[in-house]
């Protein structure tokens, strides 16, 4: 009873803190720390001790997953080299430099187990900088850089963790270790490309919501369980499996099912973010007790959490120096990227190159062309370094990474409390300062207004919707099978519906005569026949341009969501 009572506590919590934070503009994450730390001193509040295997195997895959189902492909394609940076290189330098600093710091920790802190302690968590970011105006780019950081750094730190640990068990060679190292992530990335393949595949010929929904919320854990028994990184094989259902997801699944992925998703990755911040502040009570039985007090930890977050924050703005510096040729590289293909496509033109291959190799033109445009408009600048730099708080990952240190570790409880106490200053200094980097940096807002972009993309879906519907009445003249000729009412009925996409599922509409059921369609069959062709047109269209990326992902997102809406209104009801 107690721990129910605490459960549903925990829920009211959650919900009213992050309802706060929207009204005072705090980000949740924030405020759920402090009000854990709060409440772990509460006499009537039981210690927590979460074991790290639940956050390990049964939060970060969903929370992962649900992240990866969102980030649009593209933009991930786009920023693979700063986020690969970030990701990868960055958190293996901090890790090994934290270690050396910390068994500088305090020699009686081992090196092994002050690398072990560096990997635990370097990948980013942007759940609170991206939530603050959103909500401000941070540019998109920088969303999607710190939103693809955060999936794929985990597997870095989780890997080097790993590796640290073996080490100080005596076992350490490193050529053994690169070389477990690429197996794990190669390994991973195959193993997230077919359990995506898979359970895509099964998916889309399901037509039962419940059923859907099920295999959907196990799917993170079919892809993180071989690849962990493999020897792969795990969250990564989920990472990968998640980017491969959400590009496919808008091809190969119902309208009803991306809905309802979408709203479960959200609402399972609101319950578990917000849920282990909470966890965070509840946990300091415990630690404090743990460490105040060894030799190695709490100011002295104090002072080296804080000495390892300035040497953090350190590196990663050294970091943005090079990292910018080397993207300013992009542009240039874009460019002739975009020349050579346009050669290409000239030289097939002239040549006797079949329908197929000339669109492929148009659509490649077209995309080569509006990644350079992307580059041109949102080239990353020093105002963009800085922001990134200021972006690297620690959440999740870290805390579950450190608790899974193993028992035999000198200075355990020291190395945990090192960690936390990095996840929280970094969460509130990072968090509370944020607002007023985005203020300073980007005075006017750094994303203009979408509405012209929206109207662009709306016009090109129309234009495919009002093609396919004068190729469908053609073919309907020419039929000889009982179909209805649509009149012109139907026909302006069908095109606002195309226009508006708020059109209800059926209207009234007069009798033409009495013609047999079996022979001929009636009228609101025939609208909702002519209806489907132009979503479907509107919808191939959608998708040739998110193949081309002309775009912004904001606009294919807000078209997606709205054509979704419509389908669901002329689809009859799933059977049960």
């Amino acid at each position: 009873m107690e721990i129910g009572l605490i459960a549903v506590a925990a829920v009211v919590v959650l919900v009213g803190t992050s309802i706060l934070g929207s009204k005072i503009g705090v980000a949740a994450p924030l405020l759920l720390v402090i009000v854990g730390i709060g409440a772990g001193y509460l006499p009537f509040i039981p210690r927590i001790e979460i074991d790290p295997e639940i956050i390990l195997i049964g939060v970060l895959p969903p929370l992962l997953y649900s992240a990866a189902v969102n980030v649009p492909l593209i933009d991930f394609r786009r920023n693979l080299r700063p986020v690969i940076g970030l990701s990868v290189l960055l958190v293996i330098i901090s890790a090994v430099t934290i270690g050396f600093a910390l068994h500088w710091f305090v020699p009686a920790i081992p090196l092994p187990a002050a690398v072990a802190l560096g990997a635990v302690i370097s990948p980013t968590d942007a759940v609170a900088a991206t939530s603050i970011g959103k909500r401000l105006g941070m540019p998109e780019r920088l969303v999607s850089i710190l939103e693809g950081e955060s999936l794929v750094n985990d597997a870095t730190s989780l890997v080097l963790l790993k590796t640290a640990l073996a080490a100080v068990a005596g076992s350490f060679v490193f050529w053994d270790a690169a070389g477990s190292f690429g197996f794990s992530v190669v390994a991973a990335i195959v193993i997230g490309i077919v359990i995506g393949m898979v359970t895509v595949w099964i998916r889309a010929r399901l037509r039962n919501p419940v059923y859907d929904t099920i295999i959907s919320f196990v799917v993170p854990f079919v892809a993180f369980m071989p690849a962990e028994a493999l020897g792969a990184s795990g969250v990564l094989a989920v990472v990968v499996t998640g980017l491969y259902t959400g590009h496919h997801a808008a091809k190969r699944f119902s309208a009803t099912a991306r809905m309802n992925e979408r709203l479960n998703w959200r609402t399972v990755q609101f319950g578990l973010e917000n849920g282990v911040f909470l966890i965070m502040g509840l946990q300091l009570h415990t630690l404090l007790d743990e460490v105040n039985e060894t030799e190695l007090q709490l100011e002295h930890i104090a002072l080296v959490a804080l000495g390892l977050v300035a040497i953090l924050i350190l590196l990663r703005g050294l970091f943005m120096v090079p990292l910018i510096w080397t993207m300013r040729g992009d542009k240039g590289r874009y460019q002739q990227r975009s020349d050579g293909f346009s050669r290409i496509l000239t030289r097939a033109r002239r040549a006797d190159t079949t329908e197929r291959r000339l669109r492929k190799l148009e659509l490649l033109e077209q995309r080569s062309r509006a990644d350079l445009a992307h580059e041109q408009e949102q080239q990353l600048g020093w105002r963009d370094g800085v922001l990134l730099s200021w972006s690297g708080m620690r959440g999740v990952v870290t805390l579950a990474a450190a608790q899974s240190i193993s028992t035999d570790v000198p200075y355990r409880p020291q190395l945990i409390l090192i960690a936390f106490a990095v996840a929280v200053v970094t969460l509130l200094l990072h968090g509370l300062t944020l607002p007023l980097f985005i203020s300073k940096l980007w005075p006017d807002g750094a994303n203009g207004s979408r509405t012209a972009e929206l109207q662009s993309l709306g016009r090109d879906l129309l234009d495919a919707a009002n093609a396919a519907l004068a190729d469908e009445i053609e073919i309907d003249a020419e039929a000889d099978d009982g179909r209805i000729v649509p009149d012109d009412d139907l026909v302006r009925r069908v095109r606002a519906t195309a226009k508006s996409t708020i059109a209800p599922l059926a209207f009234p509409l007069a009798a033409t005569g009495s013609t047999p059921a079996q022979a001929q369609e009636s009228q609101a069959a025939c609208y909702r026949r002519l209806a489907r062709t132009v979503l479907d047109a509107q919808r191939d269209a959608l998708l040739e341009e998110r193949a081309i990326g002309r775009y912004s992902s904001q606009a294919l997102r807000a078209a997606e969501l709205a054509l979704d809406a419509q389908e669901t209104r002329t689809s009859p009801p799933p059977a049960h």
